[in-house]
């Protein structure tokens, strides 16, 4: 099988006239010498003249361009982006991080020790040696905290998507 495929394809290059000078007297040679090669080459250069022949190109009609834009303007067009994506969702989400956000700082910062200086001064000093923040993360509450907010993430993604939907399936 490997022979016949090579002997096609060196064949196939001799009819196109792709094949060095070498190699096309080497070609003619086994086609004048072997009767395998010569009814293989009469079989190749049959189907090179029928390819050449008789094949033509369909022309597409007149209307051709205008008939395909009549058929996709039967179909519904997805409106603008600013149309379908409804803004109370997006100031929602913006919400949510903003909250969630000032709530974890609101915690670091109920966390730190804070102490008047010295009394002459009337300055606030912060006892961050005190401060550890392993602590701070492996809290119980912080880890409450942050459960309640993927959660509520969670939640609101559900609606989003649910919302969405709905929408696509009444259209």
């Amino acid at each position: 099988m490997n022979t016949q495929q090579n002997m096609e394809e060196r064949l196939w290059e001799y009819i196109d006239g792709t094949c060095s000078a070498e190699e096309k007297s080497f070609i003619e040679q086994l086609i004048e010498s072997h009767r395998e090669w010569k009814e293989k080459y009469h079989e190749l250069l049959d189907v090179h003249q029928l390819m050449q022949n008789s094949l033509e190109l369909d022309q597409p009609s007149m209307r051709f361009t205008r008939n395909v834009m009549e058929e996709i303007g039967k179909h519904h067009i997805a409106p603008a982006a600013k149309s379908y994506i409804n803004k109370k969702i997006i100031n929602a989400i913006g919400a949510f991080f903003i909250l969630s956000i000032a709530g974890f700082l609101i915690y670091i910062f109920g966390q730190f020790n804070w102490s008047l200086g010295n009394s002459n001064t009337n300055n606030i000093a912060v006892n961050v040696e005190k401060f550890e923040l392993s602590k701070l993360m492996s809290s119980t509450s912080m880890n409450v905290f942050l459960c309640v907010n993927v959660i509520l993430g969670l939640m609101l993604l559900d609606m989003y998507l649910t919302r969405k939907k709905k929408q696509t399936f009444k259209v």
